[in-house]
């Protein structure tokens, strides 16, 4: 089934016109929200790796 480009922009558009964009203020707080728990992931993952190396550095006795 061919669609014209003509037609294919007028429903892009329509379609486009349905999406609820977010207001300044949630783009705000999900971009802050996300920076957090980059943060909390890092520290975690951080800490995680600084354990696994204290943990194998004594079971194979590297000094």
């Amino acid at each position: 089934m061919a669609v014209s480009p003509f037609k294919f922009l007028q429903e892009v558009r329509s379609e486009t016109a349905k999406v609820t964009w977010p207001t300044r203020r949630e783009t705000t707080i999900t971009t802050i929200m996300v920076f957090v728990m980059v943060a909390v992931a890092s520290i975690f993952f951080f800490a995680a790796d600084q354990v696994i190396r204290v943990l194998i550095t004594f079971l194979l006795g590297i000094q």
